[in-house]
């Protein structure tokens, strides 16, 4: 009897820290692809690749999640876009969205969580600690999302990064800035 006591003030208190249990952590995986999605979806077009806030909702995931469950979320994310449902820019998705030209950048949005959970988990989460694990995970993405495009495209590096990196990071910095000012924020709120 001593010990199912001794067993619940444990539960108890760990739960009363700010924890979350696993179950917590698998609707924020949920809530964080569905904020991908919508990020995915608020964009400017350019000429071959749109910039939308996608990577807003990239980074937030991995820095509040971590890398195990930020992971996770973009796997899903991913595999929901793979299985036709519209959630990449443009309401698109299929296969033939995820392995097109663009499918590279969305593949490495798993990489860029991954990597900016574990540089979180490893540093902290200060502003400036958050915002270069962000610029880490982008500089990932952006290495798999070009070699993709290279590939499918037959261009050289120059032009590849001309049309799909060059335009886009000043938009991406303040992506990351937004991001990481939040994550603060929000990993009170979270837990």
């Amino acid at each position: 009897m001593w010990k199912v006591k001794a067993a619940a003030a444990g539960r108890k208190k760990t739960h009363s820290s700010g924890s979350r249990t696993a179950a917590a952590d698998l609707v924020l995986c949920g809530l964080f692809a569905a904020l991908t999605a919508v990020c995915s979806q608020i964009q400017i077009p350019l000429p071959m690749i749109p910039v939308n806030l996608a990577l807003f909702g990239v980074h937030l995931c991995g820095a509040l999640l971590g890398a195990k469950y930020g992971t996770l979320c973009m796997v899903v994310y991913v595999l929901l876009g793979l299985a036709g449902l519209p959630l990449f820019a443009g309401f698109m998705g299929g296969v033939g969205t995820l392995f097109g030209k663009t499918g590279g950048y969305i593949i490495g949005y798993i990489l860029d969580a991954l990597v900016v959970g574990l540089i979180v988990r490893r540093w902290g989460s200060s502003f400036f600690k958050c915002c270069v694990a962000m610029i880490t995970g982008l500089a990932a993405c952006y290495t798999f999302g070009t070699l993709w495009f290279m590939y499918i495209t037959g261009m050289g590096l120059w032009v590849s990064l001309t049309y799909c990196v060059f335009p886009f990071l000043a938009g991406d910095a303040v992506k990351i800035a937004l991001a990481a000012a939040l994550t603060g924020r929000l990993k009170k709120v979270l837990g």
